[in-house]
């Protein structure tokens, strides 16, 4: 690739980094200086107050976002993937031998559980915090904000099942406008009172708290909002990679945020009463409909961005064993990344409708806001020390400093939120709390099944050696798909004993789920002849690539073996699970894994196993 061929790639990357990873963030200017002094702790709106608040913003985000998430944790990637379930696969490695491997695990589900608490209060926020600039723009239309908010929502999820692949082309040109205008309104405010830009003095962050100790502390959890969206940056490095998200947040976004968050402070202090929207107060009168279009568009993109984030946590928790099958489908042919699933995006639909007329507004809104954020980010330091202490091996002493620091502004942050608890704040726990015994009773129950079904197995070589010449063979190829890489499968006892034939070619087709991202071709696939016309094949996939047969039969063909679709037969087993009272789980929690068994996607689908070529056996299971 020329060098000019390869800025050209890299522009075109980080452009659609700053789509794609920063909306999030990128859109809390919208209500972050508003909750600090209008919220559920308003602050005295003097000078002192807006110093001190602006302070600890900015080194807040240096700190939060800059630090931590940017600098560091990017580098504790899984074969280039960020998030809490790729992190957690990472340090589940590193503590397979350790007791601390149980904990380990709890942790990384539990983060992965709250961020689809964060994605519900999200889209509800970001749109809301934006349309209520009508509020400003057109008093008269107050009634309104609601009513438009759940529109442009319903319109937002509806459109999912199309993709973005040409919307998505849009996403970094619009964001780099928006993030050019929030830079440009905090200059215009700036210079009116230059003197704020001595915020950046921690002075008056340690003043504030020295002088107010517990407002200064509830502050924090207004503060909070500045920084949500953080883990965003470490969850989408699959997408874009490290370097075009550590320039596009150095380069632009973080610049364009601070200027923007000093504006607002330069306009608090010379304008008390414009703390009804500061965030459109900072622009001239016949500025307030553009931004309010603009800002619209870009809460829409901040949404689209943590939607497309739920679909794939999803598809990472379905295929690492933690959620039943979902069917999943591809919205584009060049990107791998553009899912969509149905099941989670109607879900957070309701959940966000839902959030937008309980609430009512994006203040109420705020109150729910950070309580998973701030838990999310402090487990995520606590898996990090194990990737500082076991993988890098950085100086004992180096990492206690880092980590002491990350631990205390995590805590802070987190006890300052739940504060919040009582006035919303325990709707994203309480969604987390419900996706983490889901998670983790479809995880104990996979596990009980197959502990089962090994209970029952016949081995490979007792059951070969016990093949009578008597049994009638039909033409053609039969693939047995079993979830074990020993054994028999049971579709092919059930089929043996029901029909008493066998296929002149039989195949026991494993697919594997390996704890890493992607496999390439060669690494995917092992072929074993068991004996004449019995085969064995395992096929290795990552956790962000699909489960997909006929893609595995194709790959085969460099073994050896040919298959004509039109004369193979598929050969699933379905169980239908039963509670018990002998030991495994508690009978409720058994009872809801029978009930997600119940409603999970079809392997043929989940599999991509062509309809008509499907045969399904059915069996009990007792767990």
């Amino acid at each position: 690739m020329s060098p000019d061929t390869h800025k050209q790639s890299f522009v075109r990357l980080a452009l659609g980094a700053v789509g794609v990873v920063f909306g999030d963030i990128g859109t809390s200017p919208l209500y972050t200086m508003k909750e600090a002094f209008a919220g559920a702790h308003p602050l005295a709106l003097d000078a002192p107050h807006v110093y001190g608040v602006i302070s600890l913003i900015f080194w807040a985000v240096m700190a939060i976002v800059s630090f931590k998430y940017v600098m560091l944790m990017m580098r504790a990637d899984n074969k280039g993937e960020g998030g809490s379930l790729a992190l957690l696969t990472l340090v589940s490695h590193l503590t397979q031998s350790s007791r601390l491997f149980p904990v380990v695990a709890l942790l990384g589900i539990f983060a992965a559980a709250l961020f689809y608490g964060d994605s519900m209060i999200t889209p509800a926020i970001s749109v809301l915090g934006a349309v209520e600039g009508l509020e400003i723009a057109a008093p008269g239309l107050h009634d309104l904000i609601v009513p438009i908010t759940v529109v442009i929502l319903i319109g937002l999820f509806v459109i999912q099942k199309h993709g973005t692949a040409v919307v998505g082309r849009f996403f970094g040109p619009i964001m780099l406008v928006w993030f050019l205008t929030l830079a440009g309104l905090g200059v215009l405010n700036i210079i009116d009172h230059p003197e704020i830009l001595a915020a950046v003095n921690p002075y008056y962050a340690v003043d504030f708290f020295i002088k107010d100790q517990w407002i200064a502390f509830l502050a924090l959890g207004s503060v909070v909002l500045a920084v949500t969206g953080a883990e965003a940056l470490y969850a989408d490095m699959g997408h874009f990679g490290r370097p075009p998200i550590r320039r596009g947040w150095f380069a632009l976004v973080l610049p364009a945020l601070m200027l923007n968050y000093f504006g607002q402070g330069a306009l608090l202090i010379n304008d008390p009463a414009a703390i009804d929207n500061p965030f459109y107060r900072l622009a001239p009168d016949w500025a307030l409909w553009p931004l309010l279009g603009l800002a619209t568009l870009a809460a829409i993109i901040a949404s689209q961005a943590v939607i497309s984030g739920a679909f794939s946590v999803t598809r990472q928790a379905v295929q690492l064993g933690y959620l039943p099958r979902l069917r999943v489908q591809h919205t584009s042919e060049a990107a791998i990344g553009q899912i969509y699933v149905p099941f989670v995006n109607w879900s957070l639909l309701v959940a966000v409708i839902l959030l937008v007329l309980g609430f009512g507004s994006s203040t109420n809104l705020a109150a729910a806001y950070g309580v998973a954020v701030t838990a999310t980010m402090f487990i995520d330091t606590l898996l990090l020390a194990f990737v500082m202490f076991m993988l890098w091996r950085i100086p004992r002493w180096r990492a206690i400093a880092l980590l002491t620091v990350f631990v205390i502004i995590d805590l802070a942050f987190l006890g300052a939120n739940l504060t919040k608890i009582p006035d919303g704040g325990w709707f994203p726990l309480f969604a987390g709390l419900a996706l983490f015994v889901l998670l983790t009773t479809w995880k104990r129950g996979r596990l009980l099944v197959r502990a089962s079904q090994a209970r029952d197995a016949i081995p490979t070589d007792t059951f070969l050696a016990s093949l009578s010449a008597k049994i009638q063979r039909v033409p053609g190829t039969a693939v047995y798909m079993s979830g074990r890489s020993d054994g028999v499968p049971h579709a092919l006892l059930h089929n043996l004993k029901h029909n008493k034939v066998l296929h002149d070619t039989n195949i026991f087709l494993t697919m594997q789920i390996e704890e890493v991202p992607r496999l390439n071709n060669e690494e995917a696939l092992e072929c074993t002849e068991l004996r004449e016309g019995f085969f064995r094949i395992i096929y290795h996939y990552g956790f962000m690539q699909d489960p997909d047969v006929p893609r595995a039969l194709r790959l085969a063909a460099a073994h050896g073996f040919t298959f004509n679709m039109m004369q193979t037969s598929f050969f699933l087993g379905r169980e239908t699970v039963i509670p018990s009272v002998r030991p495994g789980m508690a009978m409720w929690r058994e009872s809801l894994f029978a009930w997600m068994t119940r409603n999970a996607a079809s392997a043929m689908d989940f599999f991509e196993i062509p309809a008509n070529r499907v045969v399904e056996m059915g069996s009990q299971i007792e767990i």
